[in-house]
């Protein structure tokens, strides 16, 4: 990237503020991070680290607490942030839920609800899929029934990331049955730490428990909670979705490069630098790199766009099919790289007070190996984002 001089700047700045605020246990939390973002304890420290600086909610507009920033001075902090190995933070409310109700909310809704977001006072959860809607998402059933000043909320919801550490929910019920299903579906935004709410643990096939699935019985929450109109919440839950996808790549997956090429140099420390073993994964490492210049090349062209002022069109589905694809793509080299080391499950949990008796390279590749073979899969499948996009091509 090409930085002028108050970009520069800029990122001196960013650069300057990591290195005082990012303490060795914040580091190796973004380090040992095999999944989207951190666990909850050095997450939500270091959300609460940068709401005292003023950049929690960088992206939001400069009256509701945003930084002003260009697009450019987002994606070098974005690019930093994943060089310094600062812990990935939880989006659904600061980039999620967050938008959706500065966008949708009423300025009651705004006081309500922005504050808490941007200090880390609260802590949102997704209540979007269900077992029999996931991709489908227009399909779901949990249900939600008008009753004087509140709602009446059954069903369930899974794949819940964090509920378990959730005081908050951002929900899509049905409120309305027959008809297209598109328009029967209302964004309902409530405390989850209600009587009725049942949260269970699923553990991952990389034995992370980041997912939940949510059971609502008869929960009753306040009408106030509902954003926008009743039955027209689909419009704001694909809103909602453009900013999901529209995170930036580039910066984590060059940072997940980076990581690989560590492990290389110490897996074949003892190998001669000409190895053919060695010369094959550096081809490779080579190749992922091209693929990681191509998604940072598209990005600097959406930011581009998006300093003119156009909308974002398709470039979020675009992102996040070749990131995630990208993503994958890193973590079965890191797998090749660890070799039989990759075997052990060891949890990386066990290195926080002493150190692993295994490469920790290794055990990451392992972990996030299993972790991203959801990455295709949540924020809109990648069957679906090419569906996407090859409608909006044909109808261009």
């Amino acid at each position: 990237m090409l930085l002028n001089e108050t970009d520069l700047a800029f990122r001196d700045e960013v650069r300057a503020f990591l290195a005082q605020a990012l303490d060795d246990e914040l580091r190796a939390a973004g380090r040992r991070c095999s999944g989207i973002f951190s666990d909850y304890p050095e997450g939500i420290r270091w959300h609460r680290i940068l709401a005292a600086r003023g950049w929690s909610t960088p992206a939001w507009p400069v009256e509701h607490g945003g930084t002003g920033w260009t697009p450019m001075q987002h994606y070098i902090f974005a690019t930093e942030l994943a060089a310094a190995d600062a812990p990935p933070l939880a989006p659904m409310g600061t980039h999620m839920v967050g938008p959706v109700i500065v966008a949708f909310g009423t300025p009651q809704q705004q006081q309500a609800w922005l504050p808490g977001i941007r200090s880390g006072e609260d802590y949102w959860a997704q209540g979007y899929s269900e077992p029999q809607a996931g991709s489908d998402l227009a399909s779901l059933q949990c249900k939600a029934v008008r009753d004087g000043d509140e709602y009446v909320v059954t069903g369930t919801k899974i794949w819940t990331t964090h509920a378990q550490y959730a005081n908050r929910m951002f929900c899509l019920v049905r409120t309305r049955s027959g008809g297209k299903p598109q328009q029967g579906i209302s964004f309902l935004c409530f405390d989850l730490k209600r009587p009725g709410v049942t949260v269970r643990p699923i553990i991952s096939i990389s034995g992370d428990h980041e997912l939940n699935q949510v059971f609502f019985d008869d929960v009753r929450v306040p009408a106030f909670g509902l954003i926008g109109e009743e039955n027209q919440g689909w419009g704001i839950a694909k809103y909602l979705l453009q900013h999901e996808r529209g995170n930036a790549w580039a910066p984590l997956l060059r940072a997940r490069l980076r990581r690989l090429r560590h492990a290389v140099d110490e897996a074949f420390a003892q190998q001669p630098p000409g190895s053919l073993e060695r010369s094959d994964i550096n081809l490779k490492l080579a190749d992922a790199d091209c693929r990681i210049d191509a998604v940072q090349a598209l990005e600097l062209q959406a930011l581009a766009a998006h300093t003119r002022g156009e909308p974002p069109g398709i470039r979020p589905s675009v992102g996040k099919l070749l990131g995630t694809e990208v993503r994958q793509r890193l973590t079965e080299l890191g797998i090749e790289i660890a070799a039989h080391y990759g075997c052990a499950r060891t949890p990386l949990g066990l290195s926080e007070h002493d150190a692993l008796p295994l490469p920790e390279d290794s055990v990451f590749a392992m972990s996030a190996y299993l972790n991203d073979r959801a990455a295709s899969i949540y924020a809109g499948t990648n069957e679906v984002q090419r569906n996407l996009i090859a409608a909006h091509l044909l109808a261009a």
